[in-house]
C-alpha cells in the first residue's frame, strides 16, 4: 500500500470571515511537493481544517519554514483565533464490499 504525508490544520475563525480568510488562506507560490489539498469547514463557518498530501515530509517541513508560508500565515492571522496542526504518515484504509 502507497505510505501518504499528510499535514493537517484546523483554525478556529472569528465569526463571518470565513470568505476574507478563504483569499488570504491560498498559498503563492504553489508548494512544490505538494501532491494534493483538501478544505472542510463546519456548517457555522466558524472552524475549518485543511488536510494536505505531500511528497514527503522533508517537502512538508521545507514549505512549513518557507518565506511564502510566513506571509500566508501573516495574512491569515487576523481571522484566526486558535490553530491546532500536526503531520502524520498513513495510508489508505481498505473498504470491504457490502
Amino acid at each position: 500500500m502507497e505510505e501518504h504525508f499528510v499535514w493537517v490544520t484546523t483554525r478556529r475563525l472569528q465569526p463571518g470571515t470565513l470568505e476574507e480568510f478563504e483569499r488570504a488562506w491560498r498559498p503563492a507560490p504553489y508548494p512544490q511537493g505538494l501532491r494534493r489539498a483538501f478544505a472542510y469547514w463546519s456548517e457555522d463557518g466558524q472552524e475549518i481544517t485543511g488536510v494536505s498530501f505531500w511528497d514527503s515530509q522533508e517537502t512538508c517541513d521545507s514549505w512549513r519554514n518557507s518565506e511564502a508560508e510566513a506571509r500566508r500565515r501573516t495574512a491569515m492571522a487576523p481571522y484566526v483565533v486558535e490553530e491546532r496542526e500536526g503531520f502524520y504518515r498513513g495510508r489508505e484504509l481498505a473498504i470491504p464490499p457490502k
